[in-house]
């Protein structure tokens, strides 16, 4: 008797796998398929004469359609999850998650080759004093443990004029507001930028957005739309991501961001032709990080770049931002205002990203990281201490929960990305794997039952 296998899915002419495959055939999660082919693999299960296993041949027969007693059921719950043997990655958490000889998964086994994958943006970890702004840089503060770890770094380490950027949502967690008032004491020269979306209008984005992915996540999409025109006028040289690396590479194993996407801030010959464009057409050559910053905003003003998605590197996350945002025009006015302007006069704050592991002595471990934060900045760590995750934000389990039940359930092929990031974070040594394994038992939302917090959107919701 022949089945489907797990994780596999037929969609129009395509065989779809859900799921993240050994190193070797990593991104190979589609099949073209003949009209016969397919017709096969729909009228499964059953038995198969031998005239059909040749029409189905190698690529599909034992890998698509497989003998029953080579199914591989899917774990309903994480006792019943395979896990990695070198770090917290596990089948439950990631359906579809393969593993080598070894028992090691994708993420493990690519290690080497993904070490160099550290930004998308230009690397900077020092910065010049600003000539004609008062401020040095930029960064988005949330109150967590990465955004304050960047405003510690970039403010007492390095001295900076700094400009603390907070986007007021309604859902901020009771430590993230604690940490951003003990952040306000311990940084004096900082200088703190809030803004708060009008309810009314937060809620026609939040309702389109959970419309498009059952949650109501839009950072930092929405804020950078809030803040690039303030930016703009107030002439900030640098805006500085607060990106820890595991959130980096997680766009490369969800197949967001393509090997060749993390070296091009350092491609000479690619950068010269665009600042040749520039030129050309009368425009002020970009600085490094420049091109990313107007690119980034442009992707939230006007949409993805239909190129980037047929090369098969659509990002759902930030397309469903996109769409939601555009429900009230009047978000996106002033942003399009503003990259026009900066375009034309060259006043384009650069995208860069801080080095965490450099900076930190070559390894950002989180729970040194968080004491240093509480000594330092004035950071209050969420109530449950084994949480070092995206803490500022109270329905965070409402969002992992909807991109894992989204793809558990294959109908998102995004793989959710807190999965991804444990599974990074606890391979690369940025957290233990026992420390990850706890906080993914004990705090994440990996679970077949709606949790708790999602009770706290849909009442924000009317729903």
């Amino acid at each position: 008797m022949f089945v489907l296998q797990s994780r596999w899915k037929i969609e129009k002419d395509r065989a779809v796998y859900y799921g993240l495959r050994n190193k070797d055939r990593l991104f190979h999660n589609e099949v073209r398929l003949n009209e016969r082919q397919r017709k096969i693999l729909l009228s499964l299960p059953r038995e198969l004469g031998k005239w059909e296993k040749a029409i189905l041949g190698r690529r599909l027969l034992g890998v698509v359609a497989v003998e029953e007693k080579d199914y591989r059921r899917v774990p309903r719950n994480l006792s019943e999850a395979r896990f990695c043997v070198s770090c917290a990655a596990n089948d439950f958490m990631i359906p579809g998650l393969e593993f080598d000889a070894e028992g090691r998964c994708p993420v493990c086994q690519c290690r080497e080759e993904t070490k160099e994958l550290s930004s998308l943006v230009p690397v900077m970890n020092d910065f010049p004093r600003a000539k004609d702004s008062r401020f040095d840089v930029a960064v988005f503060y949330t109150g967590g443990k990465d955004s304050t770890f960047l405003l510690h770094y970039l403010s007492k380490v390095k001295g900076l004029r700094v400009l603390a950027l907070t986007w007021e949502i309604p859902f901020m967690s009771k430590s993230a507001a604690l940490s951003i008032a003990g952040a306000k004491r311990s940084f004096p020269k900082v200088e703190f930028l809030s803004r708060r979306v009008a309810d009314e209008d937060l809620r026609k984005v939040y309702r389109k957005l959970y419309e498009l992915a059952e949650n109501t996540c839009a950072c930092p999409s929405l804020a950078y739309v809030l803040f690039y025109p303030e930016l703009v006028n107030l002439r900030v040289p640098y805006f500085v991501a607060g990106n820890e690396p595991a959130q980096i590479l997680g766009l490369y194993f969800n197949h967001m961001a393509p090997k060749m996407a993390y070296r091009f801030a350092l491609n000479r010959g690619l950068n010269f032709l665009i600042n040749l464009g520039r030129v050309l057409t009368l425009h002020p050559p970009f600085r490094p990080g420049q091109f990313q910053s107007l690119m980034t905003m442009k992707q939230l003003a006007y949409g993805d770049n239909p190129l980037k998605n047929l090369a098969g590197y659509r990002n759902d996350l930030v397309a469903n931002v996109v769409t939601a945002i555009h429900e009230v025009p009047s978000l996106v006015k002033p942003l399009k205002r503003a990259i026009r302007s900066s375009s034309w006069s060259g006043h384009i704050p650069a995208f860069v990203q801080v080095d965490f592991d450099a900076v930190s002595g070559g390894h950002y471990d989180w729970r040194e990281v968080m004491g240093l934060l509480e000594k330092e900045a004035g950071y209050v760590p969420p109530s449950f201490s084994v949480k070092g995750l995206h803490t500022s934000c109270k329905i965070e389990r409402c969002k992992e929960y909807s991109q894992f039940i989204r793809f558990y359930e294959m109908r998102s092929r995004m793989i959710p990305f807190s999965a991804l990031e444990m599974a990074i974070a606890s391979s690369g040594r940025n957290l233990s794997r026992e420390a990850a394994i706890k906080e993914i038992e004990g705090e994440l939302g990996f679970s077949l039952e709606e949790v708790k917090e999602c009770a706290l959107m849909k009442e924000y919701l009317g729903t």
